[in-house]
């Protein structure tokens, strides 16, 4: 049986999927399990990093079975970023939860950094805000609250990392821990011009070098499992954005792709050289291979599809995000409701942890349709903000390439070109970031000769939505934003 199916893992954040492309891009076969959230507290998140790994380990063994495992010539990772994942070298198990990118319970941390001045250092040396979003305070805290990190850190076991970290290190029988730079660029501590771990910033967060994993390229045999019966390689690893945006094709400066999920991430593609944002955008790493980075400009959005499932499964007012197209094209507008869905804390440009959703232009003629639109209106207007952050940096978005879930709306794709007066294109496959994880494992397994010529075999567009209304209805609706914007932080 040949060997002609790229196999990739995606552990998300509220599910695990393993899916099984053919060199062409298309999907042969998936797998699919949700994923559990633990909130211990307000506004803290937690995974159980055990579980992610059966999810994973399970969904792995399922599409090898669907296909047959022979087919499967390498594997490529992807998964949700900054969530730290603590476990002990001798067992090979957890030691405590893992801390998700959600959390914000260094929020005070974080804070008390920036008041003693060490922002600008911080980001001129990661191109990230000091933000509980990262992952170095999620490192200290949990080294200084939870005994069972501690002692393990005390007696040499403990080990950390990102979830494809953690899966790594599972998947190759504990003889791999490393990290791809994308991942390692997330954390608060990754040197953005050669990325390489920051003694100055290990010092700063109180983060022990001998516990992080060894930084990789993200296309290249990073290791090898005996999970589906042979000894399969692994030869592709990126954070969910960065995959995504690989995925898509933007392989040159200037392109822009925005992925809808539980949050959305906006990136821009930078070129060779670290982009510097006066407009509190991020600088991170697109790519790295052959130990050459790609750079990118990014804008984090915290809630997205999250705020949809909060519509669900908080108020109840629908039973399934199915319905949400019908709804919101069941009324002419939003009747003057603008939602501003800050439930985890605001993202970019803003960067405010401690704001929370505010839900105005309330009346009692107000219906559940009314604020399922204005739920969905607040993507485009969220992803304007990012938009126009863009462009005052200098790379100004001629037209945006969407993916994740959210996407499958044709109302809420056309509602994204016409808040933000640029085409918007939707692929082929919206399962981009899985998609971008096979190229990257192409690409390292040698089935490619480099992601163009990835790009040009897995990866096209489906369908393009051009803006539909007129500059001033469009600049309306963004005073009507900003206005809710002010009141939301004056909070």
């Amino acid at each position: 049986m040949t060997a002609d199916l790229i196999l990739v893992l995606d552990a998300g954040t509220t599910s695990t999927r393993a899916i099984a492309f053919n060199l062409a891009g298309a999907i042969v076969a998936s797998a699919q399990r949700p994923l559990t959230q633990h909130y211990p507290h307000s506004g803290w998140v937690e995974h159980d990093a055990g579980e992610i790994w059966r999810l994973s380990r399970d969904c792995l063994i399922d599409v090898a079975d669907q296909v047959g495992a022979p087919r499967i010539a390498t594997i490529g990772i992807t998964n949700q970023r900054e969530t730290m994942v603590f476990w002990d070298r001798t067992t090979g198990e957890p030691v405590s939860h893992a801390i998700v990118w959600q959390d914000r319970r260094t929020a005070d941390v974080c804070a008390a950094l920036q008041a003693a001045g060490h922002e600008p250092t911080v980001q001129a040396t990661t191109g990230l805000v000091l933000d509980p979003y990262f992952s170095a305070t999620k490192i200290r805290w949990a080294i200084d609250n939870w005994p069972a990190v501690a002692d393990a850190l005390a007696d040499g076991r403990l080990l950390v990392g990102t979830v494809e970290s953690w899966l790594i290190w599972k998947l190759s029988a504990g003889t791999r821990h490393v990290t791809d730079a994308t991942n390692a660029s997330r954390t608060l501590l990754m040197r953005l011009d050669d990325c390489s771990w920051d003694d100055g910033l290990l010092a700063l967060f109180g983060v022990p070098a001998a516990i992080l994993p060894a930084i990789t390229d993200c296309a290249g045999p990073l290791a090898a499992t005996a999970l589906l019966g042979g000894d399969t390689p692994i030869t592709g690893s990126a954070g969910d954005q960065q995959a995504a945006t690989i995925g898509h094709a933007c392989l040159a400066p200037g392109q822009v792709k925005a992925t809808y999920g539980t949050g959305c991430f906006l990136l821009a593609h930078a070129g060779p050289v670290a982009p510097v944002s006066t407009h509190r955008l991020l600088s991170t790493v697109a790519w790295r291979i052959g130990g050459v980075p790609a750079y990118a400009l990014e804008g984090a959005i915290f809630t997205a599809g999250a705020a949809v499932q909060w519509l669900r499964d908080g108020l109840g007012i629908i039973a399934s995000s199915s319905e949400t197209e019908a709804l919101a094209q069941s009324v002419a507008d939003s009747g003057g409701v603008v939602f501003v869905p800050a439930l985890a804390g605001m993202g970019a440009p803003h960067w405010q942890p401690g704001a929370r959703g505010t839900l105005t232009g309330l009346s009692g003629g107000t219906t559940r349709a009314h604020i399922v639109r204005a739920t969905l209106e607040a993507m485009g207007q969220q992803t304007a903000d990012l938009v126009d952050a863009l462009a005052a940096d200098g790379v100004p978005a001629a037209r945006l390439r969407v993916d994740g879930g959210m996407v499958a709306n044709d109302w809420l794709c056309q509602n994204l070109a016409d808040s933000l007066g640029v085409v918007v294109e939707r692929p082929r496959i919206i399962e981009t970031t899985a998609l971008g994880a096979a190229m990257l494992a192409g690409v390292g397994a040698g089935m490619f000769a480099d992601l163009a010529a990835a790009a040009a075999a897995m990866s096209a567009p489906d369908r393009s939505f051009a803006p539909a209304i007129d500059p001033a209805a469009r600049q309306a609706r963004r005073d009507g934003w900003a206005h809710a914007i002010r009141q939301t932080l004056a909070r």
